[in-house]
């Protein structure tokens, strides 16, 4: 058996205490276990008002529930019902064509020609020269387009969303853009 020891507690404290004892537990040591065990747990001290976090816990919670419920309302109506009315208008395809006695070339609208001249088109194996100064400025064009694309790249940032998917921010200045624009622009 366990020792028992007292504790003095006001008059007033114990009888509150005895209360809502009887309401948790049949014993009061029972009580005092949960109660400190409850507060151990989740973190909290006696001393802390958690009354205001509290609420706002469960209206966050709510939210999040009610953004998860659109979430999948919003895959329902943009990916599973229109998968479903497509293998279920496929199979009515299916089931009319076999159906009906139609001859399999009889069902095409239009037969594809060959060539659209009549003439096969010729096959070109030769190869695309280019003078040396044109190279070296193509070359030239390409080294500072992969330097800016390095550049734009360098400035995107991913940025992580509560609710739904990840999404991507650029960080860069009106100018920046201005100046990418017109340089894609004289390529």
């Amino acid at each position: 058996m366990d020792d028992f020891k007292t504790v003095r507690i006001k008059k007033k404290t114990l009888l509150r205490f005895k209360k809502f004892s009887r309401k948790v537990s049949n014993s009061y040591s029972k009580t005092l276990d949960m109660v400190m065990n409850f507060f151990e747990w989740h973190g909290f001290l006696p001393t802390d008002r958690f009354g205001k976090s509290v609420v706002e816990e469960i209206i966050k919670n709510r939210k999040r529930t009610d953004a998860t419920i659109a979430i999948i309302k919003d895959i329902e109506k943009s990916q599973t019902k229109p998968t479903n009315a497509m293998l279920l208008s496929l199979f009515e395809q299916n089931s009319e064509g076999q159906d009906n006695d139609i001859d399999f070339d009889d069902s095409f609208d239009f037969v594809e020609k060959k060539f659209p001249d009549g003439k096969p088109e010729e096959e070109w194996f030769g190869e695309t020269t280019v003078p040396k100064v044109r190279y070296e400025r193509l070359e030239d064009r390409m080294g500072s387009i992969r330097k800016d694309f390095g550049y734009v790249l360098g400035k995107v940032k991913v940025v992580k969303s509560s609710f739904g998917k990840k999404h991507i921010r650029l960080e860069l200045t009106e100018g920046e853009i201005e100046k990418f624009k017109r340089t894609l622009k004289n390529l």
